[in-house]
């Protein structure tokens, strides 16, 4: 069994053959999906998709970093209304994105801030998005760092030491697409993090592996990065799909 940590299945790119696309991954093996938010305009579709798919989706809630704009106080007072009305496996996703937007870097700190909190107020795993913007998230983890700050580093992409501090901070790392990329840097040092440290994710339909990449991804897919990793730490496929899983399961609880 392998578990997808973390994709956006109620993408619009999935609009046209959802349930086909669904059906891969199961005759994959991929049975669990841990879905991300991203703002209050898909909270609507991930609700739907939970409805559809009970035993297989598991909704986070939190506000994305590109989507903390002027009206990010508004947005994270509805992600606390949904806190109240129902539980999440996690806060997420959360973060800070520096790519796209330098110019809401201390909104994007705030917002990332108060949800950790919301986090920890509800014993859940945070699950980060850091683009371009490791120094502003370590600084702010270091301010929020306690035995309740606990989660998964998504789509990691650093170096190993940057792998290390994020380990440090009590956080798993998300590992997908890119490690087959030939650029992709995290498969020269993965083999020198324990496994117990990694989960697997597509982040579909974003960041395909090879042999598909620049094309849309989904969530059986994943069967490839499992493929990778397991030919990096030199065991078997079954074997990175269990403790993988198994990590997934200590990180969300379910």
């Amino acid at each position: 069994m392998l578990t997808d940590t973390h994709t956006h299945l109620y993408s619009e790119a999935f609009d046209d053959d959802r349930s086909e696309m669904m059906q891969r991954a199961f005759n994959k093996g991929i049975t669990r999906f841990f879905i991300p938010a991203i703002d209050s305009s898909y909270t609507e579709a991930m609700y739907k998709l939970e409805r559809e798919y009970p035993e297989n989706i598991f909704l986070m809630m939190g506000l994305h970093p590109t989507s903390v704009k002027e009206n990010f106080e508004e947005e994270l007072k509805l992600v606390e209304d949904q806190f109240n009305k129902r539980s999440f496996c996690a806060v997420g996703e959360i973060g800070i994105d520096l790519y796209w937007d330098k110019s809401t870097l201390e909104i994007q700190k705030i917002a990332f801030r108060r949800q950790i909190q919301l986090a920890k107020k509800y014993k859940l795993p945070i699950v980060i998005h850091c683009r371009e913007s490791f120094d502003e998230i370590f600084e702010v983890l270091e301010t929020e760092r306690d035995e309740k700050l606990f989660g998964i580093f998504h789509c990691f992409t650093g170096a190993l030491e940057q792998a290390m501090r994020a380990i440090e901070f009590n956080m798993k790392l998300g590992i997908g697409g890119v490690v087959t990329f030939k650029n992709g840097k995290i498969d020269q040092f993965l083999s020198q993090i324990d496994l117990k440290h990694i989960v697997l994710e597509t982040d579909s339909p974003y960041l395909s592996p090879v042999p598909y990449r620049g094309k849309r991804n989904e969530s059986s897919y994943l069967s490839l990065v499992c493929k990778k990793v397991a030919g990096i730490y030199g065991i078997g496929e079954d074997e990175v799909a269990k403790i993988t899983t198994q990590n997934s399961k200590e990180i969300f609880g379910i």
